[in-house]
């Protein structure tokens, strides 16, 4: 018996009829694993859609949770960063003394601080922001400050988190964060202050 390069075993079998010099060989597997292994996919009788269907059932929910989580993740970082930047906005804001119109008097504004309480807004771009505090120095709660004056914006925002075993992370499923900036006043008109 002899071997050839991919470990099949040459067996002689003389043929009915047929002298000894007339041999012909047939190829049967080595035994053992590695010779199945090899028959199957030689003979192409082995099938390994199974196989590949039990690989991706565990594979698979691994894969989707970790796609979902960086998702989840990266949606979570662009909000916090979507509400900083609307917090600085409002501040920049906040430290000109100015006041926007009001959208329901035409010809009348809006107090300093329901003027940065809608260029937050407005800023956010739709992401939730809640418990918004606009405090200063000298005025304190509630107070824009005047001339001069450091005025503080603070700013709460909630984000439910979609992948549910990220979610378990945080406390309902909801990620909070606040953000927070503080300016000092331009020197504008002391009548602006209201």
């Amino acid at each position: 018996m002899s071997r050839n390069r991919i470990g099949l075993q040459h067996k002689p079998e003389c043929a009915p009829g047929r002298s000894a010099g007339q041999i012909k060989y047939r190829q049967t597997p080595r035994s053992g694993l590695r010779g199945r292994i090899l028959h199957s996919r030689l003979s192409g009788s082995g099938s390994t859609t199974g196989q590949a269907m039990a690989e991706f059932l565990l594979v698979a929910p691994l894969f989707f949770f970790l796609i979902f989580s960086v998702f989840d993740f990266a949606r979570l970082f662009f909000v916090q960063m979507e509400v900083d930047n609307a917090v600085m906005e409002a501040g920049r804001f906040a430290s000109t003394g100015n006041h926007l119109p009001d959208p329901n008097n035409p010809g009348q504004y809006l107090s300093r601080v329901n003027s940065i309480i809608a260029t937050l807004q407005q800023a956010a771009y739709g992401q939730q922001t809640s418990n918004i505090q606009i405090s200063s120095l000298r005025g304190g709660n509630g107070s824009a400050g005047g001339p001069g004056d450091t005025v503080t914006l603070s700013v709460t925002s909630k984000l439910k988190l979609m992948t549910p075993m990220v979610a378990l992370g945080f406390p309902n499923g909801t990620y909070t964060f606040v953000s927070t900036t503080s300016f000092k006043n331009e020197p504008f008109p002391p009548g602006n202050t209201n």
